[in-house]
């Protein structure tokens, strides 16, 4: 039995022991449940299984830190009412938060943080990571690092300038056929069915196939595949405000559609709202990002995340990770907004824990 295997149990025991002692259940439950699975995997894979469970056990345990004390320095630096709502939230929405953090400074700073260019060759095609390049080089020589950082600009930029298009235009409109009700309402509604009729991806095939894989065709064709989806919920939100008794109210005074809309209805659906945007850009950001993949999103030389896994695809059959890790960015990002929207539904729905 090797040292490793030796040293691995001890620590396990001995915490789950100690946790045990200090009536800690949650930790002590977690922590003798990694021990007897690591026992039974330690029979079937060996040394090689363990050691990946302990750096699984150990990311984990290091994210869980870093969320832990991102929320605290959220708690230190926001008002007393923000900084009380953040108090509350879960280890899994900290550490969407503390993603969605790197992520937007790696955009804001790329040109600071980058090493080289997003399109500058300095080395020979797919030339392994050395001192001067984190990750390698691309099929063109360039630098794989510099390119994901960048990538965090355009991909993410994108994809959140079509979500702002989508959400401004389907929540406008939510909210008009919530007010207005009658032939209007029900125009709208048909015209959303018609389009949420259609598969999305052909939908934006078909468009950047016609007027080209242009920045503006990108946004204005994804707000157009998303924009109904936003205009269900705002005006099934909305629908449930506009019958309130103050609303009536507001219409005896002789209130107009437009202060109705800013002053009565849209601050009593801003929570669910919120949420929506954020579930709307994970559906955004995926199909921006199969977009490049397909060769229809943002063109070359400009880095995007998705032609970056196309580009390097062939490296898999040499048992390269480096295709793996702009899709990983990619997953990384979805599942950390996830988790912030999880948490804003669940504080938005007035459910408190036990």
């Amino acid at each position: 039995m090797s040292v490793f295997v030796i040293t691995y149990f001890g620590l396990l025991i001995a915490t789950s022991c100690a946790a045990a002692y200090w009536n800690q259940r949650g930790p002590f439950l977690t922590l003798f449940s990694l021990t007897l699975v690591s026992f039974v995997l330690g029979i079937v894979g060996g040394a090689g299984a363990l050691r990946f469970v302990a750096i699984a056990a150990g990311m984990i345990a290091f994210a869980a830190g870093i969320s832990y004390a991102f929320r605290e320095f959220l708690v230190l630096i926001t008002s007393h009412n923000l900084s009380k709502e953040i108090k509350t939230a879960p280890l899994t929405a900290s550490f969407g938060m503390f993603v969605i953090f790197t992520y937007a400074v790696a955009g804001i700073f790329a040109p600071w943080i980058a090493p080289y260019g997003e399109s500058e060759v300095i080395s020979s095609a797919f030339a392994p990571a050395d001192e001067n390049m984190l990750l390698g080089a691309d099929q063109l020589g360039r630098d794989m690092f510099s390119r994901i950082i960048y990538g965090a600009r355009n991909t993410v930029g994108l994809a959140l300038l079509a979500t702002v298009a989508a959400f401004l235009m389907g929540a406008f409109a939510g909210l008009l056929a919530a007010t207005k009700g009658g032939w209007f309402d029900q125009v709208l509604g048909r015209i959303a069915d018609i389009i949420m009729s259609i598969p999305s991806l052909i939908f934006a095939l078909l468009m950047l196939s016609i007027f080209g894989p242009q920045v503006i065709v990108i946004i204005v064709a994804v707000a157009i595949i998303y924009a109904p989806r936003v205009f269900r919920l705002t005006r099934a939100v909305a629908g449930n405000v506009v019958v309130m008794d103050y609303i009536e109210a507001a219409k005896l005074r002789g209130e107009k559609t437009w202060y109705l809309i800013r002053r009565e209805i849209l601050p009593n659906s801003t929570a669910p709202l919120i949420a929506e945007f954020g579930l709307e850009f994970c559906f955004v950001f995926l199909l921006v990002a199969g977009l490049s993949f397909l060769g229809l999103g943002v063109q070359p030389p400009t880095a995007d995340w998705g032609s970056m896994v196309r580009e390097n695809a062939t490296l898999i059959s040499f048992g390269e990770i480096t295709p793996l890790i702009p899709a990983a960015a990619i997953a990384l990002l979805t599942v950390a907004v996830n988790f912030v929207v999880d948490w804003m539904l669940f504080r938005s729905s007035g459910l408190k824990e036990q």
